[in-house]
């Protein structure tokens, strides 16, 4: 992931200032377009706009329960658009091959990821997905997604991001054959990681790589990554991290000082009181492992993001 190799992702065209909505406006997102742009590229989608609907246009709601919910013009329902957005959302997927996350529009009933108000002759606050959103996660399951509201948020968008990026390498490892040794490589690098975010998924994905004699590699790699997915979601928490760090510290034990030590046990502390972020004991890890090098650390996502990763994520 170089300068030159943006990671690429999908996105509501109105947030990067597209006048695509239905009154002709938009819902420039200026964190998205310009902090983020700076290390993505954006494939834009307005799948109303890719369904033959006019900028300005009628407005739709979603109407229904969850699992068969028709998208239908708010003023005249006879305006039925459910098929058109079903078949657009087929038609794009296949394209969007190379995207390694999506952000959606929150709220939209064609794009928002979730919360969706439905309306129904019995009332009631039910909520669902935006039809276009639904078959796209539905299409790729393990595709990071999130909605920009949500990216204000802090916890949830380093998830995001972090998904993104991870899913970004297994891209890249699959862009060739992959191999029994690319494989158990992608699994070390992110040993950390996944214990930061769930240990039992840990122990699961570790069992799974260690004996990739089991069965076919291409059907272990298929099982891994949807396991890998869906436990890089599960939040990581501060106490987790915690962990982490001092099972690094461990590592260290015979190469630092009481005092070193002591040093580092005090930025953890902090850290678990809120009072610094967790990159702070992590950039002091990186200095004693410049000094004391260990090539199993060395080659840790956790310890070691790249640089872009450092650029966006909040490490707080």
């Amino acid at each position: 992931m170089t300068s030159h190799n943006k990671i690429t992702l999908g996105i509501s065209s109105c947030l990067l200032g597209e006048k695509v909505r239905f009154d002709g406006n938009h819902k420039l997102d200026h964190y998205i377009k310009q902090t983020l742009g700076e290390i993505f590229d954006y494939q834009s989608v307005c799948p109303e706009v890719g369904i033959g609907l006019g900028v300005p246009r009628p407005t739709i709601h979603l109407v229904g329960p969850p699992e068969t919910a028709r998208a239908v013009g708010v003023k005249d329902d006879s305006l039925d658009v459910t098929d058109d957005l079903i078949r657009f959302a087929h038609k794009t997927a296949p394209r969007l091959k190379h995207i390694s996350g999506y952000i959606f529009k929150s709220k939209s009933p064609s794009c928002g990821m979730e919360r969706v108000k439905l309306y129904s002759k019995g009332g009631g606050n039910v909520k669902g997905i935006g039809l276009y959103a639904r078959e796209i996660m539905a299409h790729n399951p393990l595709l990071p997604c999130e909605e920009e509201g949500r990216l204000n948020d802090l916890p949830l968008r380093d998830n995001f991001l972090e998904r993104v990026f991870a899913y970004r390498r297994w891209q890249e490892l699959n862009s060739h054959r992959i191999s029994a040794k690319g494989l158990q490589d992608f699994h070390m690098r992110y040993k950390l990681t996944l214990m930061a975010h769930s240990p039992v998924d840990y122990r699961a994905l570790g069992q799974l790589v260690s004996n990739t004699k089991a069965k076919p590699i291409r059907e272990l790699a298929d099982q891994y990554i949807a396991q890998f997915m869906p436990a890089m979601k599960k939040m990581a928490t501060v106490k987790k991290h915690i962990n982490v760090l001092h099972h690094v510290m461990g590592y260290l034990k015979q190469q630092l000082s009481s005092e070193d030590k002591q040093e580092l046990l005090e930025l953890i502390e902090g850290y678990r009181k809120g009072l610094v972020p967790r990159m702070v004991p992590v950039v002091l890890l990186q200095h004693h492992f410049r000094n004391h090098p260990n090539e199993y650390m060395s080659r840790q996502h956790y310890l070691y993001p790249s640089p872009e990763e450092w650029k966006v994520r909040g490490f707080f």
